[in-house]
């Protein structure tokens, strides 16, 4: 039996969507009753309750464990961390987490994935590491053109190896689904063109004209309502892009091809579609 984590959010949301009419797949949410759409038999996974995962994990053998999401790093890792242990003690198999591309290591919200991938590797699990880069839907957060086409996003002449959300998922779900080909693996998902803000103008029939310095990015996301975790979270996904360390040059390429079996989406598509 294989369980999906996180089915109301994005990413698990897609990957559930490949567990369509599979008796042997379990869906995972906090709150069930809330998904719209739910399947009768969805099971409570609440990660900030780690009682309520005895009852969640029991007869799993594969967990596809979907980052437990945004929050301070304590956070973050105490949520992995009652997962982990929830499927020592139920006797789960496998373990497939996804965590981020190795070249995100200057991102302010990495700790948390590099402490899961170490405390899987001190288990007794079997584990597969799915080191996913940055959503191309979320340059369309990042770098929304304004009214005019303009794109003022701080990018600087960096770019990012945007990867398609849906082929996140796609790779997600195949690994899950024939995890033993894949145990002790480090797949670096990325994508194959890095992208940048003339890439991401020219997608848009619009301009590049990036507006300032960092702290000017990091005024405005402080000021928009977000919460105190995420304004370093943004800006230093900004400085990354900026400074180079988001390209893809500094992981392994290919990996995402290969589990797909066909190329990935091109993520600029994926960015103007959702600009549009």
């Amino acid at each position: 039996m294989l369980l999906i984590t996180g089915v109301s959010g994005g990413l698990g949301g897609l990957v559930a969507g490949h567990a369509a009419g599979r008796a042997d797949v379990l869906l995972g949410t906090r709150s069930p009753e809330d998904r719209p759409g739910a399947r009768p038999g969805a099971r409570r996974v609440d990660f900030d309750d780690p009682a309520s995962l005895r009852d969640a994990f029991a007869g799993v053998r594969t967990l596809l464990l979907v980052s437990a999401g945004y929050g301070e790093d304590d956070v973050v890792t105490a949520r992995h961390g009652a997962a982990i242990d929830a499927a020592e003690r139920a006797g789960v198999r496998h373990v497939v987490y996804t965590s981020l591309s190795g070249d995100g290591d200057h991102l302010p919200y990495a700790l948390p994935h590099r402490w899961t991938e170490r405390r899987l590797r001190a288990s007794p699990l079997a584990w597969t590491v799915l080191r996913n880069g940055l959503y191309a839907e979320l340059l369309a957060l990042l770098a929304a053109p304004d009214a005019d086409g303009r794109i003022t996003a701080p990018l600087g002449d960096g770019a990012v190896a945007a990867v398609a959300r849906a082929d996140l998922a796609e790779a997600a779900f195949r690994v899950a689904d024939a995890p033993k080909a894949h145990a002790g693996r480090v797949y670096e998902l990325v994508g194959e063109v890095p992208l940048g803000g003339a890439d991401l103008a020219a997608a848009v029939s619009g301009t590049y004209e990036p507006g300032g310095p960092l702290a000017t990015a990091r005024a405005g996301i402080a000021a928009s309502g977000a919460a105190p975790f995420q304004v370093p979270m943004l800006t230093g996904t900004y400085s990354a892009i900026a400074h180079g360390f988001l390209d893809g040059s500094g992981v392994a390429g290919g990996h995402l091809r290969r589990l797909l079996g066909r190329a990935p989406r091109p993520a600029l598509d994926v960015y103007a579609r959702a600009v549009g």
